[in-house]
Order: structure tokens, then sequence, then C-alpha cells
């Protein structure tokens, strides 16, 4: 294949534009770039004028892409993280490697750190990188190998694996409600609700199930597991949480279940690898040890 030079800009200007693009600001981007405002405006200048095309209005105080630059931006992005991702590879080699790994803090905190250290042990020259992530959207932007995720294995450009499903039941603090109404789903009625931002029909769907018509004050909202959880064993009111992340807390009895019927959910914790990730060494080892755990 012959490439002709005239269509294959170069790296700073390309650089200059996505970053000019995203932020917005030309000066903006140059503090990412750590340029000038005037090296990125005659960086994206250049681009115009080997491409023959217009990428940015400039008003008086801002910036604004024309529907050619963004459609040329959304194209240019993905195909600067592809080359990211790929330098990234090649410079790391897989007797020393690193694994970026997005998961669900409360998931990695209760599920997956006590067994982790064994994928150390099987995996000695992987070093893990980790964040958290309560929600997730797509790997486009993100400069990950994996990420255990929480949903339905429909994530666009990738391959997922089903680890596990999730079961709910209604715990609060032993001092909520009296000995005798523990097990009484009708005892939910005079309590106050915790909701998870994640889960906003959990609670409708558990009284449906039990044939009962659910309060209509909707409650106090939490965004994380953790939180939630100790908001229930302090007493603030009751939680749908699910058994295999509080079995601490009811083995300790800082909290007891108010129903042992779960509700069980239709979505479920899936192992979930970008398609362009699929052959890099640490993510399959991962993969493999989790599937096996």
């Amino acid at each position: 294949m012959i490439y002709q030079r005239r269509v294959f800009p170069s790296t700073s200007m390309l650089l200059a534009f996505d970053a000019a693009a995203r932020a917005g600001s030309f000066t903006a981007a140059a503090r990412e770039l750590r340029l000038t405002q005037g090296a990125v405006s005659r960086q994206i200048s250049a681009l115009e004028q080997q491409l023959d095309v217009v990428v940015f209005d400039r008003g008086r105080k801002a910036i604004e892409l024309t529907e050619v630059g963004r459609t040329y931006f959304e194209e240019i992005h993905e195909a600067l993280q592809i080359i990211r991702r790929a330098s990234l590879n090649a410079m790391t080699s897989p007797l020393n490697a690193t694994l970026n790994l997005a998961i669900h803090p409360t998931f990695g905190t209760r599920w997956l750190m006590p067994r982790f250290p064994h994928f150390l042990q099987e995996n000695p020259n992987v070093t893990v990188h980790f964040s958290s992530k309560v929600s997730f959207s797509n790997f486009k932007d993100e400069d990950l190998h994996s990420a255990i995720l929480y949903g339905s294995p429909d994530w666009d450009d990738a391959e997922s694996h089903y680890l596990m499903g999730e079961e709910v039941i209604p715990v609060c603090s032993p001092q909520m409600l009296p000995a005798k109404a523990t097990h009484l789903p009708e005892a939910l009625l005079k309590v106050p609700l915790l909701h998870l931002e994640s889960r906003p029909n959990a609670w409708r769907d558990w009284f449906s199930m039990h044939n009962l018509v659910p309060p209509e004050e909707q409650g106090m909202l939490f965004e994380q597991f953790s939180i939630i959880a100790q908001a229930a064993v302090a007493g603030v009111g009751a939680a749908l949480l699910p058994t295999f992340l509080i079995q601490g807390e009811l083995d300790r009895k800082e909290l007891v279940a108010i129903s042992r019927t779960p509700l069980v959910s239709k979505s479920g914790y899936y192992l979930v690898t970008p398609r362009d990730r699929l052959r890099f060494p640490p993510a399959n080892a991962f993969c493999e040890w989790l599937l096996n755990t």
C-alpha cells in the first residue's frame, strides 16, 4: 500500500486538534500539552491548511467545532486511543506487565480483595492498577485492560464473562425492629427505607414479590454499597443488600435479615474485556484465574 503524505497529518497536529476539541479551548489544550497557546493555534492552522478544511469556528471568546471538525474529531480521537494502547502494549513485556483493572468498589473490597493474593502468587510479574467504577458506559476513553462490572452483557466492542448473580435481602440494625417482627415483610412498611442509586426499583420489586404496596415516601438515596451498609448498621433505616457482600455483618449480628426470601436480580457481575485487549497476556491471566476461583 502506498501512503500519501498529504492525508497523514503529523502527530503533533493531531494531538493539538484532539486536545483543543476536547477542551473547547486552545489555551486549555496548551496547558494539557505543555505548549504555548500560539503553538497549539499554529498546529491546528497547519492541519486545516494540509486538509484544506476548517475544523474550528473561531469566535472572539471561544472556539467551536465545525460539522466537518466534529466528525473528524470523533474518528481521530478513537484512532489516537488505539495508537496509544498499541504503543503501551508494545512497551510492556509479558514477563513484567501492568494490568489496568476497573472494579465495582464494594465488590472489590468484599469479594475480590480477600481472594486477590492468590492471583499475585500465581502471577508475580503482573502489577495491577485498580480504579473504582460505580457506573460505566464504554471503553473508548478509558485506559483499561479489563473491568468487573454489574449489569447485562451488552457492553460495546467487548467480551464479557459471567461471574455471579446477585440475591438481595432486606436487613436492618437489630435495634430497629422488635424481635417478634424481624421476619415479617409487613414490618418494612413502618421503617425508613434506604435506596441504592444503581438499583432504583429494588424495593418496589421486593414489595411486589410479597404482594405488598411499597410506601410512597422515597427515603434516602445512596451511591455505594459500603455507605448504605454502614447506614443500615447505624440504624438509619432498612436496606436491600446482596447476601455475599454483607455476610460479615450478619455473622457479627450488626445486621439482621428481615426476610430470608431473596430478591434475585436479572443482572449480574461480569468480567468485561475490550476486544482490542483480548490478546493482552495479563488480561488473559486474570480472566483465567478469576473464572477458576
